[in-house]
């Protein structure tokens, strides 16, 4: 029981001479909501289809439920539920169909949890698959994913493109599936706001490299927002600070400065700008990231440089 549910090992997978996941090591405990976060192309798929061994890795190791990706029997797939990204459908069956048709694959099908699920998002049994609205086939996705009952849940950016409401019951319904504490959860996702509620952890990717491993409010805790006010235009940001700058940005009598780790010397760099004001504001999760991943260097939006340029 205290084996992870995943984990990797120098996974690296290259796209001719591109790395788009490079030496990815990552252990996941049972029981864990694990939040995978990143921009496009950050390699999150990528690694996701890779543990679901739709893609072979170049080189490394991948572990599920303790069993080598390579070596996956049907029963251990009957332990995993994997909802990719699209929420794809055979749109010439009904609801009730669908889920019969999957069922055909399971030894273990929990029909009072399929039709929990459906019930949840309002759908019609009847209703042909393909006639469905894109957060309708979200929830017949999941009713399927989650009616063998898996231990792992694998979730590929399962809210793209839902509505509120839809997203809602999608979390709803990821909270359900972990009551026991036996039960686990990988899923990738764009929505900071969601994964702020439900992840116990989160790891963040960057150009195919895990640059985070940590609770939310480790890596909130890491990063420190500073705003500066001054009497007028700012002057330039500097460049010798001891912790890690992610970003900068001026206005015509502002500058904020975003930095990883920074120190009682980084404080008095800034003090020496002289500013009216020096503030530390707190971060979500979601400007965090932002700032965390988002490129590097100072941005500025001064009028004066603008009418420069007309």
């Amino acid at each position: 029981m205290n084996e992870p549910v995943i984990e990797t090992r120098e996974l690296t997978k290259f796209y001719g001479d591109i790395p788009v996941v490079n030496m990815l090591n990552i252990q996941i405990p049972r029981g864990m909501i694990y939040g995978f976060l990143g921009r496009n192309g950050a390699g999150k798929t990528t690694t996701i289809r890779m543990l679901m061994g739709l893609v072979e890795p170049t080189r490394g190791e991948a572990k599920i439920l303790g069993q080598d990706r390579g070596e996956w029997t049907p029963e251990l797939r009957a332990r995993v539920g994997y909802l990719a990204e699209g929420h794809h459908v055979y749109g010439w069956m009904t609801v009730r169909e669908c889920g019969l048709f999957q069922a055909a694959f399971y030894q273990h099908w929990n029909a009072d949890i399929f039709h929990a699920v459906i019930k949840h998002f309002g759908l019609n049994e009847k209703a042909k698959a393909g006639g469905l609205s894109r957060g309708q086939r979200a929830g017949l996705c999941l009713a399927l994913t989650l009616a063998p009952e898996p231990e792992l849940l694998v979730l590929d950016d399962p809210a793209l493109g839902l509505d509120p409401v839809a997203r809602r019951s999608l979390l709803e319904s990821m909270i359900y599936v972990t009551r026991k504490q036996d039960r686990s959860i990988l899923f990738s996702s764009h929505l900071l706001s969601d994964v702020e509620r439900v992840a116990d952890r989160i790891g963040v990717m960057d150009r195919g490299v895990l640059r985070a491993d940590c609770t939310m409010e480790e890596f909130r805790r890491h990063i420190h927002h500073f705003v500066l006010e001054f009497a007028g235009v700012p002057p330039a940001p500097p460049q010798d600070f001891e912790g890690c700058l992610l970003a900068s940005f001026r206005t015509e009598e502002e500058m904020s400065l975003t930095l990883v780790n920074p120190t009682e010397r980084d404080r008095e760099t800034m003090a020496r700008l002289k500013p009216r004001v020096c503030e530390e504001r707190d971060l979500d999760l979601e400007e965090a990231f932002i700032r965390y991943v988002g490129d590097r260097g100072e941005k500025s939006f001064l009028l004066h440089e603008m009418g420069e340029k007309k």
